[in-house]
């Protein structure tokens, strides 16, 4: 049955939120795709959509923009823009391989950072990411300031934390790869199946 389907993509998740609709290509090592990105309304945060599964959130991955333009507007919603942002995971987790030799690469790891956080969001899974502190948000400052070369060692610290979870989470975070138009029910567990 399409509702379920149609109701996630309109209330965009577990806040109730109906944000605009962004196509959101991801490039990394270990996945790639296109996923759907919301824009938070007022104060509700942004997120990545999510599809509610039986016991856990998926992302609907897409390999084009196409393919994620035609599933949102057969749900009878439309995304805000015909292009689609690109985050650059590669070049993060070229970095996280050796942070100390290598030069940040300042413009993605702070969309990586971004993404991470939305992504944990959609899926409800903020527990997915270490728990923010003041030394977190001292080293997001100075990222978005382009001043990470001003870091301290632990600020340093816990941004390699925190983005080594991002990235792990987004390598196993549950996907649907190219969803159907529709969702059966199956005993009453959600199960996909092709219409």
């Amino acid at each position: 049955m399409a509702k379920i389907e149609t109701a996630a993509v309109s209330a965009a998740g577990r806040g109730g939120g109906s944000g605009s609709l962004y196509a959101y290509r991801v490039r990394g090592l270990g996945r790639s795709g296109v996923v759907l990105w919301i824009g938070g309304r007022d104060d509700e945060p942004d997120r990545v959509l999510a599809l509610p599964d039986a016991d856990r959130r998926q992302v609907p991955v897409f390999m084009t923009v196409r393919q994620a333009r035609v599933y949102v507007r057969r749900r009878g919603r439309r995304l805000a823009t015909s292009e689609a942002d690109t985050l650059e995971l590669v070049r993060v987790q070229h970095w996280l391989e050796d942070p100390m030799r290598r030069r940040v690469p300042s413009g993605a790891l702070l969309d990586a950072w971004n993404f991470f956080e939305d992504l944990a969001r959609g899926l409800g899974e903020v527990h997915g990411l270490p728990r923010q502190s003041a030394v977190h948000n001292s080293a997001y400052e100075k990222l978005f300031g382009g001043e990470c070369s001003a870091w301290t060692l632990e600020e340093q610290r816990a941004v390699l934390e925190l983005i080594t979870a991002g990235v792990e989470l987004w390598n196993s975070c549950p996907v649907i790869v190219k969803p159907r138009s529709r969702i059966a029910l199956d005993s009453g567990r959600g199960v996909h199946r092709g219409c």
